[in-house]
């Protein structure tokens, strides 16, 4: 009888040990199958760093996080939303400026002043990261394209975020009450978008947005979304592109990780204007100058 518990024993602890080989071989390939397809690397230089930023020394780096205003799966657009995030790994800090997408400036590359959106439809993603470059004067390290379509997608697999909202309103056949509200993708997404009726215009719907991107940040992050990995990867491969391959994906998760629990939203603020009847926000250079500022500091940049 003893013999035979043991050996029951013995099958069972085989089973599960093939189980648990045969789970961490799927998760492995979703996720290098995920990030071959969400890996689109780009050849560009910057000039405002001498070096190139050494993650494995987690030095602070940079990202340019654009939401492209497209349907389907498609990335081609206008980038609806731009943020650009700084990690600074030795403060635990991140910082966070979305940039209002009617900001008036040079897009680099094209020789025009226009708005900093259209960037992305004259020349994708490097030549919205070169005039990100040219507006804030620091280093763009590595880009995130969100299609945000299809970004809420990404939320339901995660069982939807969680945010604070300051007042309430309703947009796109969904009311928002003020305070703690939890939201699936649908709700995330209309939610991200309303402008009009916030008094503060553009910059209300730039924080909530950042709000939406930051709540995807520490959900994906806890421990219980490992359950949830199959549907996870599945929408990142439908919504993501960026140009950190594998590695480079493990390597800032494991040592810029901790930044996440310190977020700071920034704001840039501007004065509206119509130039041949084009609606542009203008950008005080103090105001510039003052962000720049900020954000070079928190880089550690000189």
């Amino acid at each position: 009888m003893k013999k035979k518990v043991l050996i029951t024993l013995g099958l069972l602890l085989g089973v599960v040990f093939v189980a648990a080989l045969a789970y961490g071989f799927y998760l492995y390939k979703s996720v290098t199958d995920t990030v071959q397809e969400i890996h689109e690397p780009i050849d560009r230089v910057t000039d405002k760093r001498e070096e190139k930023v050494d993650v494995e020394r987690a030095e602070p780096i940079s990202f340019l996080i654009a939401g492209v205003d497209s349907r389907g799966d498609d990335h081609e657009g206008r980038s609806d939303t731009i943020i650009v995030m700084t990690v600074n790994p030795g403060e635990r800090s991140v910082k966070m400026l979305s940039i209002p997408r009617d900001t008036r400036t040079e897009i680099i590359g094209r020789g025009t002043i226009d708005k900093i959106n259209h960037a992305y439809a004259f020349g994708g993603v490097e030549m919205t990261m070169d005039t990100v470059e040219n507006f804030l004067n620091i280093p763009i390290d590595h880009y995130v394209s969100i299609n945000m379509e299809g970004f809420k997608g990404l939320v339901d697999a995660l069982g939807g975020v969680q945010v604070t909202n300051e007042f309430s309103f309703e947009y796109g056949g969904y009311t928002f009450p003020e305070g703690e509200l939890y939201l699936s993708g649908d709700e995330a997404l209309a939610y991200s978008r309303m402008r009009y009726e916030d008094p503060r215009g553009d910059f209300g719907r730039n924080d909530r947005q950042r709000q939406i991107v930051e709540a995807v940040i520490q959900e994906g992050a806890q421990i219980g979304s490992i359950t949830k990995v199959g549907s996870v990867l599945n929408e990142v491969g439908k919504s993501v592109r960026t140009d950190l391959d594998l590695d480079g994906m493990w390597t800032v998760q494991s040592k810029y990780r901790g930044a996440r629990h310190s977020v700071e939203q920034l704001e840039i603020k501007g004065n509206g204007t119509r130039i041949d009847g084009i609606y542009y926000l203008e950008i005080p250079s103090d105001e510039v100058e003052r962000v720049q500022a900020e954000l070079r500091g928190h880089l550690e940049l000189n």
